[in-house]
């Protein structure tokens, strides 16, 4: 694990930017100067400073006392998808991958207790709109992030038993904390994991993690069907061999 920086190497200002920025979600899309000092822990005129910086940069936008991002800001994302090797040898194997099986495909990477999305392709399913590149969601309740948990150390595993705070998204969402460490030993045990209606309504995934030529795993590669199509057992059944098969491919390019 890399070392953590003294804090004198650290630059105050872009870390409080930057917490501005993530102030803003898919709930809070409009925000005060007042809801983004709560929100960051900034002082009321501290986070004036730097939403007016961010004004001033066009990565914000100021109207009636609020603001909201721009389009601009898609550019720091896209500097990752653009950038990072994953993202760019993932995203041909997905098109074959999904294709291949005629349902949606995605890989995603584990960023705190959170799952995102780093490549995507729905093979003309138009099955949920958080299968895209850039789509945050929590790991808890995600067959990706289901098995990326799972890859984890014991330890750190536990301790995110430990801190979580599952939520029922829909009546399907496995919030009790005993049953949720089963279903990751389980995904562990297996070498795959499947959810189940989870994060979405209508929405199987199946996953499997991805390896590094070091055996690290480093994502997990998953396909998703729609529920009235395909039960759990057809989904295992007709998707695993296949998933497999690119998870090995896509192994030996990492």
């Amino acid at each position: 694990m890399d070392q953590e920086p003294a804090k004198r190497d650290m630059v105050a200002g872009l870390d409080k930017g930057l917490q501005v920025i993530e102030a803003f979600d898919q709930e809070r899309s409009r925000l005060t100067i007042a809801e983004v000092a709560e929100r960051t822990g900034l002082t009321r005129a501290a986070a004036r400073r730097y939403l007016l910086t961010l004004t001033a940069l066009g990565y914000m936008r100021h109207e009636n006392k609020q603001f909201t991002l721009t389009p601009k800001i898609l550019r720091l994302g896209q500097s990752y998808l653009h950038s990072a090797r994953l993202p760019r040898i993932a995203q041909p194997l997905l098109y074959r991958l999904a294709y291949a099986l005629g349902e949606a495909a995605s890989v995603g990477v584990l960023d705190h207790d959170d799952l995102v999305c780093v490549a995507a392709v729905s093979a003309g399913q138009l099955i949920s709109a958080t299968l895209q590149p850039g789509t945050r969601v929590p790991a808890y309740c995600t067959a990706n992030g289901r098995m990326l948990l799972a890859s984890l150390p014991q330890e750190e595993a536990e301790r995110f038993l430990a801190r979580a705070t599952p939520e029922p998204i829909t009546s399907h969402t496995i919030v009790d904390r005993v049953r949720l460490g089963e279903e990751i030993a389980r995904a562990r045990e297996r070498g795959y994991a499947v959810v189940d209606q989870e994060l979405e309504l209508g929405l199987r995934t199946i996953a499997v993690p991805v390896k590094n030529f070091r055996g690290d795993v480093v994502a997990a590669m998953n396909i998703s069907v729609h529920a009235g199509r395909m039960s759990v057992e057809q989904m295992v059944e007709r998707c695993l061999p296949t998933l497999i098969k690119y998870q090995v491919e896509l192994n030996a390019l990492l």
